[in-house]
């Protein structure tokens, strides 16, 4: 019997599906997108159903017709629906929101940018017997799936065979991914390569194009809908098996998929800051799990969860010591930045000189943009800050204006204090800005170029500015954490971390994780292809055990400690975390929500299963909103998941219609 019915979901909260009368032209099928009326307007909708009667409980009469159908071929399939539902079930959102997280939004088909020659190169470099005995261990057939009893990484059954490249920066890591992925594609299976941000998916994308040509597509946000949609397809029907992308080409469509690889593991961005809060390793682990596909990893500083479950056996640790490229790893010293007058050290400055003179490049590494980050009065105290969020405005000094990097408002900076009128207030702190002036002031005849948000947005700003300087066309690199992943520079001999401090003050339990993390990163991009690199480390703080360990690359001696800190205080990779936000333009309503949550998880909890909180948020006011915050923790995800599905609706029922409710499984940041 003909299929006249089809069900479809929405882009909304909501995980109710929708059943509808098939179209007049009849295109409507499982896969498709469709406009349909919803309410009063007309609205996208996603079909991942058909039918051939309506539900018992709805009337034929009031089911309405599907307006049109967006799209000539299907688009997702049933593994994506079932994915999609996965999702809506672990993230605690609906299934449509899941599969609008998925699929792209373009509809016009684009030709994509295929290389001309049809032909791949081949690789010529020889590997170290490091690197040949990662791969061997890679593509042998070792076990079978690992059930997780107790859900450490995901809620996913069963888990994937898993390997991690553990090596210092420039041990050719790309190198084992490269080949491990042309065994793969040789037996006819498909890649994904996974990198942490739009900046590395353009070199690492150029670098599978030269290995693979037209076998390879590139996933990102910064594409246009049209050629995203282009590629997903492209994809979809088989003809790129290889997909570069960061973390939401996870989901690209493709067949058989026999490997996921996933570069700078440790890295933030691979979490979804919105809703579905998803992280791709994650994802990554259900869908290898789900589809028989080996996942491997890799980095220089591993994530503290990672670094657990190979210290566990979960997965295997393939270690790689030595640079390949005839560099040595740099000399780091730190230095005291308490007597500086400025932004930079006679130390580091001395090096610049030095590294000018040799003809090699130096890149520093600030990871905070503009000028200066707070006006402070030092008569009164006061502080000038954003109106809409609790947090100082960054004075952004080309743009001569004072901005929120949380909200976008923005002020003319003040002649005197608001509050008393004192003249000899102003600006404190330093940012990419205003290292880039005191630098051209200092080495007026070197060649500077700053990268960062305000420099990156500006079409083809980022890629140009890393073109260049990979070139030797530019002497200095200046930057946030743009210019400290990943990105391969051989006439680098000098990094300078110009405040290694900034982190370490951020009320989040990962601060020094991330800290540590960042330091060793920008180091190593120093001295790859030359034994006589160095790094110079500016900081406040000589003693602080991060500072110590990341300037003799202890990355062992730092994860015993910090784990065993983590241990102590029970928090992840110890625990697992839930956490719930509630905003509202109404400070008395988000007091008063997050008091009833608090109320209403109380009968939830037992000896598996606390509440933290409830309390302000790190960032209390944002947006023009107030926010609160609490948290589930136990030692696995299974009863804390349990009690939070049940709670959601029983908050639901009850809430403020000027309050909401936000929830983040595993959350990576606390602010």
């Amino acid at each position: 019997m003909e299929k006249s019915f089809f069900d479809l979901v929405f882009d909304i909260p909501s995980d109710q599906t929708f059943t509808y009368k098939i179209d007049d032209k009849k295109r409507a099928a499982v896969g498709k997108r469709a406009m349909v009326p919803f309410g009063s307007r007309d609205c996208l909708g996603y079909i991942i159903a058909e039918r051939e009667s309506p539900p018992e409980h709805v009337k034929l009469d009031l089911i309405k017709n599907i307006r049109r159908v967006v799209d000539e071929e299907t688009i997702f399939d049933t593994a994506n629906i079932e994915l999609a539902r996965w999702m809506a079930d672990f993230y605690l959102c609906s299934t449509g929101q899941a599969i609008s997280t998925m699929i792209p939004s373009g509809r016009r088909l684009t030709i994509p940018n295929l290389p001309e020659d049809e032909e791949t190169e081949q690789p010529t470099l020889s590997i170290s017997n490091e690197q040949a005995d990662a791969l061997r261990a890679i593509l042998e057939n070792n076990r079978t799936c690992l059930q997780d009893p107790d859900s450490r990484l995901t809620a996913s059954n069963p888990l994937p065979e898993m390997f991690y490249l553990f090596g210092v920066t420039g041990s050719g890591k790309t190198e084992v991914f490269i080949r491990a992925a042309q065994r793969f594609l040789s037996e006819g299976k498909s890649v994904i390569y996974l990198v942490p941000e739009i900046s590395l998916t353009h070199q690492t994308a150029k670098m599978i194009g030269s290995r693979f040509g037209s076998q390879a597509a590139t996933l990102h946000s910064g594409m246009s809908p049209s050629a995203r949609f282009s590629e997903w397809m492209r994809i979809r029907r088989g003809e790129a098996p290889i997909v570069v992308g960061p973390r939401s080409a996870i989901f690209a469509p493709v067949k058989n998929l026999g490997l996921v690889i996933i570069d700078e593991e440790h890295d933030g961005s691979y979490k979804s800051g919105n809703t579905p809060r998803y992280h791709a390793r994650q994802i990554a682990i259900r869908r290898c799990g789900q589809e028989g596909a080996k996942l491997v990893m890799g980095s220089a500083t591993p994530s503290a969860e990672a670094w657990k479950l190979m210290s566990d056996n979960t997965i295997k640790r393939l270690n790689l010591t030595r640079r390949v490229s005839g560099g040595g790893m740099p000399e780091i010293k730190a230095v005291s930045l308490a007597k500086t007058d400025g932004c930079l050290t006679k130390e580091l400055k001395d090096e610049i000189r030095i590294t000018a003179e040799m003809g090699r490049q130096t890149i520093l590494f600030m990871n905070r943009r503009g000028f200066a980050h707070f006006y402070q009065c030092p008569d009164c105290g006061y502080e000038q800050k954003c109106r809409h969020c609790s947090v100082s405005l960054t004075w952004h000094k080309a743009k001569g204006k004072c901005i929120c990097h949380y909200c976008g408002y923005s002020e003319a900076p003040p002649k005197a204090c608001a509050n008393c009128g004192c003249v000899e207030a102003g600006f404190r702190g330093f940012g990419t800005e205003m290292i880039e002036e005191e630098v051209k002031m200092a080495f007026p005849d070197l060649k500077i170029r700053r990268v960062d948000a305000d420099t990156a947005g500006k079409r083809g700003g980022l890629e140009d500015s890393l073109t260049l300087f990979k070139s030797g066309m530019i002497d200095i690199l200046l930057g946030t954490q743009m210019v400290a992943k990943g990105l391969n520079f051989p006439k680098v001999r000098l990094v300078g971390v110009v405040f290694a401090d900034t982190g370490l003050h951020m009320p989040d339990f990962r601060a020094s994780e991330r800290t540590f993390s960042l330091i060793v990163q920008v180091a190593g991009r120093a001295g790859r292809y030359f034994p006589d690199s160095k790094v110079i480390v500016q900081t406040l703080r000589l003693d602080d055990p991060v500072i110590k360990y990341a300037c003799t690359l202890d990355v062992s001696g730092f994860f015993n400690s910090e784990l065993n800190m983590r241990k102590a205080l029970s928090f992840p990779p110890y625990t697992r975390l839930i956490r719930f936000t509630i905003r509202s333009k109404d400070e008395k309503k988000a007091d008063a929500a997050i008091k009833r949550l608090a109320l209403l998880i109380k009968p939830f909890l037992n000896n598996n299963a606390e509440m933290l909180g409830p309390a302000e948020c790190p960032i209390g006011f944002m947006n023009n909103n107030y926010r609160r915050q609490l948290m589930l923790r136990g030692p696995s995800m299974g009863n804390i998941h349990h009690i939070a599905k049940q709670l959601i609706p029983l908050y639901e029922k009850g809430k403020d219609a000027k309050t909401y409710l936000e929830f983040d499984v595993d959350p990576v940041s606390m602010l």
